[in-house]
């Protein structure tokens, strides 16, 4: 190199340095544009963070969606490549590392790594933290019509209310369940007094037979309609997910109803759904997904996110951030003795997963 290259790399160095970003790569396609690819779920990451983010680097962050992990698994299963950072849970964590799909973190490149809550550090699905970092966390649980319920003198504190017929015939044709394979058989579970985990045959025989039975009293499996549903007043019960019931809530609120939509976590346990942030090894920026990374565990950009859409938040830098009456709601941020009955789901193998959809397609066609 000669001395006057030498000079301007030298120069071009200490001023990307001092700026605090990543050089653009040749190889990152889009004209050598700096980019980093996210694969991620949708609304799951504020705007106003995102703007931030590419200002303080100097670079585009291209953004992919997917609406369950299933879905995200097919899509990278059926080839598709390229993406730095993907926000998967738990579950299909474990699948993407059995299979060999992740990059190992360098913990020297991620100082804010230490905000992350250690309750949610060393988990079954990644001990050690080897490959991912925890982002935020959702709740499988009830929302409902406050008024209505009462009203109906219905309890609320229990899964109950969407298995038994004795409530559920006051509430046909106004309940909907999650239509998830695992979250649904979990419910069944645990209101049967068995772990979300568990996979005796027999046990999940007994679940499917619970869903069967109540399946005629329920208006729909959704995943994501009962939000507007359940704010527009046409449904009273929904199973389904925390941030959801605070976005169905919110949505209910500002448009004036004239009853509330409370949600709560039932007493037999539920769900904790814990997705972290990984770096795939088909990406071609593993510098800049670092610093994504680092950039989203400062305690302000990720209350961004729990203040948008009522997250969970594993980061505890991110709390005095968080609106109070976010951070005060214990279907939110469950204390110790809820956490207590809480499980993340483990991943299934090969001829579990074939029953679980033997069963769930019989579930289906009853």
């Amino acid at each position: 190199m000669n001395p006057p290259r030498l000079l301007f790399f030298l120069l071009a160095s200490l001023l990307t340095f001092a700026a605090g970003c990543t050089p653009p790569n040749p190889d990152a396609g889009n004209s050598g544009k700096n980019v980093l690819h996210l694969f991620n779920w949708n609304n799951y990451i504020a705007p106003e963070t995102v703007a931030r983010f590419e200002k303080s680097c100097k670079c585009d962050l291209s953004q992919d969606y997917y609406a369950d992990n299933e879905e995200m698994l097919a899509k990278l299963a059926a080839g598709a490549t390229g993406y730095d950072v993907i926000v998967p849970t738990g579950n299909a964590i474990d699948t993407l590392i059995r299979q060999g799909a992740l990059r190992p973190l360098d913990k020297s490149l991620l100082p804010n790594f230490r905000n992350i809550n250690p309750a949610y550090l060393d988990t079954a699905f990644d001990p050690g933290n080897i490959y991912s970092v925890p982002y935020a966390y959702t709740l499988s649980l009830l929302g409902f019509n406050k008024e209505k319920i009462e009203q109906l003198g219905l309890p609320t504190d229990t899964w109950a209310i969407i298995f038994e017929p004795k409530y559920l015939e006051k509430i046909r044709g106004r309940v909907t369940v999650l239509d998830s394979q695992r979250e649904l058989m979990a419910a069944a579970l645990k209101y049967l007094g068995y772990s979300v985990n568990d996979t005796d045959e027999r046990h999940w025989q007994e679940a499917a037979a619970l869903i069967v039975r109540a399946k005629p009293y329920w208006a729909a499996f959704s995943n994501t309609s009962y939000i507007k549903e359940l704010a527009v007043g046409n449904l009273w019960v929904a199973h389904g997910y925390s941030n959801d019931m605070f976005q169905a809530a919110l949505d209910a609120q500002k448009t004036g109803r004239k009853f509330t939509i409370s949600y709560s976590t039932p007493k037999e346990g539920a769900v904790l759904a814990v997705d972290s942030m990984v770096l795939h090894k088909s990406g071609k920026r593993p510098d800049l997904a670092h610093q994504f990374i680092n950039f989203m565990l400062d305690g302000k950009n990720s209350a961004e996110l729990t203040n948008l859409i009522g997250s969970g938040n594993p980061n505890l830098d991110a709390l005095q951030y968080i609106q109070p009456e976010i951070a005060s709601n214990k279907a939110i941020f469950p204390d110790p003795e809820l956490i207590a009955r809480l499980e993340m789901l483990r991943d299934l193998d090969r001829k579990q997963r074939r029953l679980l959809s033997r069963l769930w397609t019989e579930i289906k066609l009853r």
